[in-house]
């Protein structure tokens, strides 16, 4: 799935500090979510719950990459200060 790959390229070293930037993905999902909610609430088709479901759990793991990011970018330099220490 390209949110695996682009979550996978987020929790290398280099990616850690586009984890915050990528909540904002999350917020998109979330809502896109909310308008499939109101489709489905209106009539909409029922396989559209199925896009809503999809649609949470990439929110979801978008909002959570955020804070995650932030604690192993501040374990990664942790280790970086306590390697450079002679």
């Amino acid at each position: 799935m390209p949110t695996n790959i682009l979550l996978d390229r987020i929790r290398t070293r280099q990616g850690l500090k586009w984890g915050v930037p990528a909540m904002l993905l999350g917020v998109g999902y979330m809502y896109l979510t909310a308008v499939c909610t109101v489709l489905l609430e209106h009539g909409g088709p029922g396989w559209l719950s199925v896009v809503v479901l999809w649609e949470c759990w990439n929110g979801l793991k978008f909002l959570l990459m955020g804070p995650w990011s932030l604690a192993l970018l501040v374990r990664a330099r942790f280790a970086e200060a306590t390697w450079r220490r002679p």
